[in-house]
Formats: structure tokens, sequence, C-alpha cells
């Protein structure tokens, strides 16, 4: 009897095992899964050709515009609209590829696996870890929603990034290369800004000067994988999603792409501002049902306004999100000098 005990416990414990390995996903539906009113306003030479409800940042760009490569001239009008150009996968299996089907894919290099203190004390919050991976999302150039392409990123659908390779995204100490500012901001004024910054960016727009602040899910620095206060899935994967933005900027791999400077391309921008980018999730919930005429969200939004339903127990545990950036391109036409 204490045999078959012994085996039957560990039976269940392997399966358990084998049911907590395993990779689940779902590949995004362009069609039904993208909020595509995310994408308003459009204007053209400062005329909203398609108006929304969510709020949209003055970038200073000119109305006119002209634009210089080499011998060509382009002159025209500035075009303004939110390009769904990136994905961010916020998982706790390392190599696990929701967005790819649920796709198992260990390349044979240990990575930190997820990792969540148990419960809440008084003495500190609940702490979480995880792994973000990074695509490349053109979708208004790869379904060819506008007219005009050169004012879309002409990229290939890609993965870009994975943080089980990068050895900055588990460890604080060694990344204050990439945030040495961080030391700026540990202490009690500038953490209490951080609530003004919660409350405009629920309301209207995150407030850019706080560049250090999150919102409403917590701080942007340090720019790892942990999470010091985890309330809740949607609140920790937000954050991340704001942390990996601001790490690819410094790094340089990220770049911005709007007023009178972007109007001729995109260009580097150490410092995010974050009053450019909008958040959708799409996995494990899309959130397509618009709440008060909206179904995006600026950076450091509540997650109350949307977070209802969108996550769950085995199978409902990682993340996925689409990111919309403001995009000021020239639109006009080009002359050929002699």
């Amino acid at each position: 009897m204490k045999t078959f005990l012994f085996i039957f416990t560990l039976f269940c414990g392997l399966l358990s095992s084998s049911a907590e390995a395993a990779c689940r996903g779902k590949i995004i539906n362009p069609v039904t899964d993208v909020c595509w009113s995310c994408i308003f306003p459009i204007k053209l030479g400062g005329i909203t050709l398609a108006s929304g409800k969510n709020p949209d940042p003055n970038t200073g760009a000119n109305t006119f515009c002209a634009c210089t490569s080499g011998a060509n001239i382009k002159v025209g009008m500035n075009m303004s609209f939110w390009e769904p150009l990136r994905k961010a996968e916020i998982v706790r299996q390392p190599y696990c590829f929701p967005s790819l089907g649920g796709l198992d894919l260990d390349v044979g290099i240990r990575a930190p696996a997820h990792g969540r203190t148990p419960s809440k004390t008084a003495a500190s919050g609940r702490t979480s870890f995880y792994q973000v991976h990074w695509y490349f999302t053109p979708w208004l150039f790869v379904l060819e929603v506008l007219l005009d392409t050169d004012c879309l990123e002409q990229s290939a659908w890609d993965l870009a990034y994975m943080t089980e390779l990068d050895p900055l995204w588990d460890d604080s100490v060694t990344t204050f290369f990439l945030n040495p500012d961080v030391s700026l901001f540990a202490n009690l004024p500038a953490q209490a800004a951080c609530a003004a910054d919660c409350v405009a960016s629920t309301t209207s727009l995150p407030v850019s000067e706080l560049y250090w602040c999150g919102g409403c899910s917590g701080n942007i620095f340090p720019l790892t994988g942990w999470i010091a206060s985890h309330v809740h899935l949607p609140q920790a994967s937000s954050l991340l999603v704001s942390r990996f933005l601001m790490k690819l900027h410094r790094q340089g791999l990220q770049w911005a792409a709007y007023g009178k400077k972007g109007q001729c391309g995109p260009y580097l921008e150490p410092i995010m501002d974050k009053s450019v980018y909008r958040t959708q999730m799409v996995y494990p919930a899309r959130t397509t049902d618009k709440v008060d005429g909206r179904c995006c969200y600026p950076i450091g939004a509540s997650t109350a306004l949307w977070s209802s339903g969108k996550t769950w127990a085995s199978g409902g545990e990682d993340a996925a999100y689409l990111i919309y950036r403001k995009r000021d391109c020239c639109q006009g036409s080009g002359i050929t000098g002699i």
C-alpha cells in the first residue's frame, strides 16, 4: 500500500510539473485581434481625416514640410497617425512563445524562469520575474492599409529580441550601466511624483518629464525583469512593456518618429517619450471590446480599466501586447535634383 501511494504521489507530481511546463499560445489574427481604431486620429496638414477617442499628443510637427535625401527633395504636408509596429511578449517559461502558437524553442542556453513570492506582507510587497520577447509587427505595411507606404516602417514580420539571451535582464547591478540615472530617483519625492503620472496617464496622457515613472503600474527603473510590487498579471506585464521600451531606447534599438525631427525619418531618442506610445493586450485575451470608446491605453494608465477577465490559471498567465507608436511623416511629392 505504501508503495502504491508513493508511486501515485510521484505520478501526480510529474503530471503537475508537465502541466506547468506546457507552453500555450495563439497566433494573433490581425483582423479580429487588433483594435484598428487605435491608429486614429489620422491627420493630414493639421486636418483630421479620421478621429478617435484616444488622447493624441501635440508633437509640434510642422504643417508643411520638406525632406532631402542626396539630390532628392520631397515637399508636402505632415501626416500623423499611430502605427502598430511592435509586439511584446511577457512569459514565465524561458523560450516559450505564445504568439507563435505556444512554440517551445529552447536553444540550450540556460535562462532564469518565472519566480514570484507567495504572499504580500507588511514588510515587503510581492515580487516577480518574467522574460520578454520582442517582435517586429508592421501590420499597416504588411496589410497595405495606408496607400503611401513611404510613411510606414517597411520591415518584415520578425522575432527581434529575446531576454533569455540578455545577461542584463535579470541582473539589477550590472544593468546600472544602462540606467545610471536610477540613483537620482531612489527617494521619496521622486516616487511620490509618480502618483501624478498615474492620474495623468489614466485620464489623458502620461507626463513625459517623469520618465522614470510607469504610471499606475510601478517604476520603469531598473530596466530588468524583476517586478518589486506584483499586483496581478495585467499590471506586471504592462510595466514590463514600458520598461522594455525604455531599455531598447537606451540601447539604440528603438527609435522615435514624431515631431519635426521625425517628419523625414526615425531618430535616436535615449530617453523615451511615453506619450507617443499606446499598448493593447492581444493575449491571453484581446482588448477589442471598447471601454469608454477605447481598447488601447497610454503607458502607465490604470489596468483597472480593462484587466477584468484578462488572466486565469493554467493557460492565461503569459501575456502579449501590441504597441502603437505615434508617427509624423512628410507626405508629398518628390523632386529629383540635377
